[in-house]
């Protein structure tokens, strides 16, 4: 038994030291959330049914309005970057600044407050049926009908004055000049260092756009996302890395939110998203009401060391998706793919508090829905840190993990420890009808133990260890110690044993029928219709495709015809 313990051990100390994943501290039992406090100590066995995450309090309406003001054509050329902040500067509620197809920009232009509360657009000057529709991605396919904005050096391309607000822009390119080595953020919407909600920018839309850095060059940020009512939609942002720091391709961590980012193509290095990360300087604030759709987040292999692609730039790869300080977030019909072991230990999705710089205290991550994603092709799957272990914190609680396939996970290629969950010290955390194929454990506690911690209707290997704890053996010891209260229920472990575990659930030899191009029961499966809401084992596909917006079109490898690592498209079919 001595090996599981040392290893266990060696995956929690990499857990615990990495420096964007960091658990903490427990609130003032008499400070604003103790009455909070007190009714979920009295809640008992009824808290281990879970509580469902509150959903976004609103969601934005981005459906493109015809605008009816003023056309303000702006050309390119010699004044080409003094005709587009001229622009800018004039242009009123309801105006258009078309900017000249096809033509270059150079400069750092700045969002002006204006008064009004229409929109401004700012677009390409192409005809309609020359770009892609409202509702459909861009790529860089539509690069050549679409002006060029280019930053010249380390600054924002475009960034907002405090206060800016009611601006969309359809159909633009966002560069960073082939001259500049380091740029920090590309499109700056509001200030990481903001001390008042007045500064803060809002009723901003990005939406069809094409935002990159350079293969070479370290571009830190694609999107600084510090403002509200914000939304990133049908756009591509690529080519987000740096050496030695974490880059994301959206990252806010000083705006309220609202914030709805839907159906983009996102590439960011160290994480593709995150939300916090910085300590807010306005009090008590928290991003909230995310709405996170559609999306397909990618690390290209030309990103990894020792891969035949490896383009021969170390750039420092960490997760895929992260929430530090967030609240009310919906992450529904996403593909995430491709990391590894690089300047973290692996994990693709991170719900960790974090107070980051300690002058945060009510940072959290709470009320979140993790439902219908696709999440393949990572060394580890999810780690869940209920508290900051460096400054005090909030708790982590009232997430939902529901209907997601996770595949690949772990092995050769990807390194890392292979497993589905490691978390520590949350509250009401439910992980239901998911089929996962990994090479690691199923669960890993650690720390303090887990209140309300329910896992029902999951298809999966046991492998070894399947639930384990630090200091604790296989099953129903870890679940004692690190899940009191827990319902564990109607869950297939194949190749575990039933006597270590809690009775209601399945041990199979093997999965039945699964593979890594079929994750369909077999018609005849004992799992079929035998979970606790009499559905079938595992992740239901048909509500999996709907969520996405199409199985093929989710599963696909993106346009731009990177390896993805995984050849054409997953075949969803019944053994």
């Amino acid at each position: 038994m001595k090996l599981w313990k040392s290893t266990l051990a060696f995956y929690l100390c990499a857990a615990v030291v990495s420096c964007a994943a960091r658990p903490g501290h427990a609130p003032d039992p008499s400070g604003p959330n103790a009455g909070e406090a007190a009714a979920a100590r009295t809640e008992q066995g009824a808290r281990a049914q879970g509580r469902e995450p509150a959903p976004p309090a609103a969601l934005l309406d981005t459906t493109y309005a015809r605008p009816s003001g003023r056309k303000i054509n702006v050309a390119g050329g010699a004044d080409g970057a003094r005709n587009l902040q001229a622009a800018l500067e004039q242009a009123a509620a309801g105006d258009v600044v078309l900017l000249e197809a096809g033509a270059t920009f150079t400069g750092n232009f700045v969002l002006p407050k204006k008064a009004g509360a229409g929109f401004i657009t700012v677009r390409s000057s192409a005809a309609d049926a020359e770009l892609p529709p409202p509702g459909t991605r861009a790529t860089p396919a539509h690069a050549a009908r679409m002006p060029k904005v280019v930053t010249p050096n380390a600054d924002p391309v475009l960034k907002t004055a405090p206060g800016a607000h009611h601006f969309r822009f359809i159909a633009v390119e966002f560069a960073v000049s082939p001259t500049a080595s380091m740029t920090y953020d590309l499109i700056q919407l509001g200030s990481g260092s903001q001390t008042s909600m007045a500064d803060v920018p809002h009723d901003l839309i990005i939406d069809r756009c094409y935002i990159h850095g350079n293969a070479t060059a370290n571009l830190r940020r694609g999107v600084a996302l510090n403002s509200a009512r914000t939304s990133v939609i049908d756009s591509y942002i690529s080519d987000c890395h740096e050496q030695g720091a974490d880059s994301q391709a959206i990252c806010g961590w000083s705006g309220p939110g609202p914030f709805k980012i839907v159906n983009n193509y996102l590439e960011g290095a160290g994480e593709n998203v995150m939300f916090g990360g910085a300590d807010p300087r306005i009090d008590k604030l928290v991003p909230s009401d995310i709405e996170f759709r559609r999306n397909h987040c990618f690390k290209p292999l030309s990103w990894k060391k020792g891969h035949p692609s490896f383009a021969g730039r170390g750039w420092s790869v960490k997760n895929i998706f992260e929430l530090k300080n967030a609240r009310r977030v919906l992450v529904d019909g996403n593909l995430f793919e491709n990391n590894w072991v690089d300047a973290q230990n692996g994990f693709a999705i991170l719900l960790t508090v974090r107070n980051q710089e300690g002058t945060a205290p009510w940072s959290v991550v709470e009320d979140v829905t993790f439902t219908n994603n696709i999440l393949r092709h990572t060394s580890a799957a999810i780690n869940i840190l209920g508290r900051d272990n460096n400054h005090p914190s909030e708790q982590a609680k009232r997430i939902k993990i529901q209907n997601n396939l996770v595949y690949d996970v772990g092995g050769k290629q990807w390194g890392g420890n292979g497993a589905f969950l490691q978390i520590t010290e949350t509250r009401d955390i439910s992980v239901d009808h998911n089929t996962v194929m990994h090479r690691g454990n199923v669960i890993i506690g650690h720390g303090m133990a887990n209140e309300g911690f329910v896992f029902t209707n999951n298809l999966m290997a046991h492998n070894e260890y399947g639930v384990i704890g630090d200091g604790t053996g296989p099953g129903n010891a870890t679940l004692s110690k690190y899940f009191p209260e827990i319902i564990f229920k109607k869950n297939a472990l194949a190749g575990g044993r039933s006597s270590l575990y809690p009775p209601d659930n399945f041990f199979p030899a093997a999965l039945d029928g699964l593979g890594e191009r079929n994750f369909t029961l077999a018609e005849g499966s004992s799992l079929r219709k035998a979970g606790t809401d009499g559905r079938d084992i595992g992740c239901d596909l048909t509500a999996l495709g709907a969520a996405a917006g199409g199985l093929q079109a989710l599963t696909s490898s993106p346009a731009t015809g990177k390896a993805s690592g995984e050849p054409g498209h997953v075949l969803w079919r019944r053994a």
